[in-house]
């Protein structure tokens, strides 16, 4: 059966008639930086992070500054206390978008946000971090986990002072660095082996260069619970960290059969209180117990290629809590992992390894939540072939967890739908949260849907919004880049 459908997934991606076809070999034309015969391969499009980024790393080198919103408990917000509380609730939470004041002026090219952290790179290729340190995910040059009370105030992260760092990307207890060379810096801590550093190695409070990766120019990382993902210029994908699931392709099922898998977020329990705030609550309960109890789990402790993709080129990763979205260079989007709520796109059924995604739509660019999936996509006339028919307009595809309305829309949660209310918009990328979605549009604006506790869709408000809502604050801005933590935003901008 594995090899059945092993074979099926490179047939669709070979075989594609109406998508461009790339080879890994020898006579592969690769532009140095971004590679450029990955990254053309989809038309009229720049593939940008999933984890919500405007743009790749910082190539344009215009500074900004950062704002955020949303839940404030683990200091992700960067905010001092005297700022906290920005309409109802208050509570230590930003319910509007507030600037962070404690980063260099002006100077910040990049962000990246973790499930409970924030990262943000300078014009000089400095990261700093702030927010939850209980993994060692700032950085910083303690080997005591500091007080809670600085885990708000931004500082440099320490130990790559002679890289000079790119783009950011972090997990709930990790946090990544791609310096402009391609290479790659970890550090937290770890019992998944979401590191890669190698076997057994959990800690590294201080960035440390992911040793295997040695000689790959990275362009693109995305982490899920355990899991990671990293893109090469030439388009190869390299995964590591807990590998249940297939949401690491088939190289960790072996693995898998020998080990038994803890239960994350059970569907008995989160079924039964979905739509509810409780449900937020076993949600996030089930998470930290979950990461308390890692023993006898399916690891892959360094990067290893995901062979079944040998010979496609892939162009944009995301992960969510336990899955993994793959697109590839001719249009065809793969997933895989853990299917519980319909996140992988292709019914409720268990598959292991990649598999196509069942959609009507070309996707352009792909992100996660923890639940539920997204993507930017050019709507079809036709259903027929992933890249047939005629182009009618850019809209963004989800499917998935929708107890909180994430998803932006009615019907089958299993199956991707357009989001409703964005019909006279251009959405240019998109982000998922625990349980909330955010999108910018062509026109610069900020349009924001799902779970509205804590402010996490600086409306002002603690209101759930079923379908995208605009972020009237932020006049007199340009957004450059968003991105989501599980209950927290980040938005990069430049005053107008």
């Amino acid at each position: 059966m594995k090899g059945t459908m092993l074979a099926g997934v490179r047939w669709l991606l070979k075989h594609n008639n109406n998508s461009k076809k790339f080879r890994l070999n020898a006579s592969s034309s690769v532009a140095g930086g971004i590679g450029r015969s990955c990254y053309d391969c989809i038309p009229n499009i720049r593939t940008f992070s999933s984890s919500s980024s405007v743009r790749e790393g910082c190539d344009d080198g215009v500074g900004g500054y950062v704002m955020s919103f949303g839940d404030g408990n683990q200091g992700a917000l960067g905010l001092p206390s005297s700022s906290m509380g920005i309409g109802a609730g208050g509570g230590g939470d930003a319910y509007e978008p507030t600037k962070i004041t404690g980063l260099p002026s002006d100077d910040i090219t990049c962000i990246g946000a973790g499930h409970y952290h924030s990262l943000s790179v300078t014009s000089h290729g400095d990261v700093w971090s702030w927010g939850r340190n209980n993994e060692f995910q700032l950085g910083r040059d303690s080997f005591d986990v500091p007080s809670r009370d600085s885990w708000s105030k931004p500082e440099m992260v320490q130990g790559l002072s002679q890289v000079r760092v790119k783009a950011v990307y972090a997990s709930g207890v990790v946090s990544t660095a791609i310096g402009e060379d391609g290479s790659l810096w970890v550090w937290g801590k770890s019992r998944r082996g979401q590191l890669g550093l190698g076997k057994g190695i959990t800690d590294s409070p201080l960035p440390s260069r992911v040793e295997a990766l040695a000689g790959e120019h990275i362009v693109k990382v995305s982490l899920g619970w355990g899991h990671t993902l990293a893109l090469t210029n030439d388009g190869r994908l390299f995964g590591w960290g807990y590998s249940a699931d297939g949401r690491l392709g088939h190289i960790g099922m072996s693995l898998e059969n020998m080990s038994m898998s803890p239960q994350i977020l059970g569907a008995s329990t989160l079924v039964e209180t979905q739509g509810t705030t409780s449900s937020l609550e076993v949600a996030e309960k089930l998470v930290l117990e979950q990461m308390q109890k890692e023993n006898d789990m399916p690891i892959i402790w360094e990067p290893c290629l995901l062979q079944e993709l040998n010979g496609v080129q892939v162009s944009d990763v995301a992960c969510g809590l336990d899955h993994s979205l793959v697109l590839c260079c001719n249009g065809v989007l793969l997933s895989g992992g853990n299917n519980t709520y319909g996140q992988l796109g292709r019914g409720k059924e268990d598959s292991s390894g990649l598999s196509p995604v069942d959609m009507s739509f070309q996707p352009l660019s792909i992100s996660s939540g923890l639940g539920h999936s997204l993507a930017v996509c050019q709507q079809i006339s036709s259903s027929q072939e992933v890249m047939g028919g005629d182009v009618s307009g850019t809209g963004i595809a989800s499917w998935g967890w929708n107890g909180n309305s994430q998803l932006g829309r009615s019907g089958p949660e299993n199956v991707p739908k357009l989001v409703e209310g964005l019909e006279e918009e251009t959405p240019l990328f998109v982000s998922g949260g625990r349980v909330h979605s955010v999108a910018l549009t062509s026109k610069g604006g900020v349009w924001v849907w799902g779970c509205g506790k804590n402010g996490r869709l600086g409306l002002g408000s603690s209101i759930d919004e079923v379908e995208p809502a605009l972020i009237e604050d932020l006049e007199g801005v340009k957004v450059l880049q968003i991105a989501s933590g599980f209950d927290h935003n980040l938005l990069l901008v430049v005053n107008q």
